[in-house]
């Protein structure tokens, strides 16, 4: 079993800046896949950003590229999204997750078995 808890979200002005937390209970933290994903009011939970498990290899989805840096430090036990330029689009519940699967990356939500309660980020204009 692993707990995530994410810190980090609040109310931010479009172009500023924030920086999420992620931190895992799992002993293991470095055996699991990490991501980030998001739901804003009345939309899906989609993908943000992926790390494999010794941060050797990371995607992001189109919407967020070249604005958003997922990172990972296994000696912590925790996972950060910084994410920059920051539009209204961007307003959401955002979401880590562990994943086990094979691979060194997950970018579906069926790949990812643990979440952590969210936290939101409001970019206002």
């Amino acid at each position: 079993q692993v707990q995530l808890v994410e810190s980090g979200g609040g109310l931010v002005q479009v172009g500023g800046s924030l920086r999420l937390s992620c931190a895992a209970s799992a002993r293991t933290f470095s055996n699991y896949i990490m991501g980030w994903f998001r739901q804003a009011p009345g939309k899906e939970r989609e993908f943000v950003a992926t790390i494999s498990r010794r941060a050797i290899n990371a995607n992001y989805a189109d919407s967020v590229k070249g604005r958003f840096t997922i990172s990972r430090e296994n000696a912590k036990n925790t996972v950060y999204l910084q994410m920059n330029s920051l539009k209204p689009e961007d307003t959401a519940v955002y979401y880590c997750a562990a994943a086990a699967t094979l691979g060194s990356i997950a970018t579906s939500r069926e790949d990812y078995r643990y979440w952590g309660q969210g936290t939101q980020v409001t970019v206002s204009s």
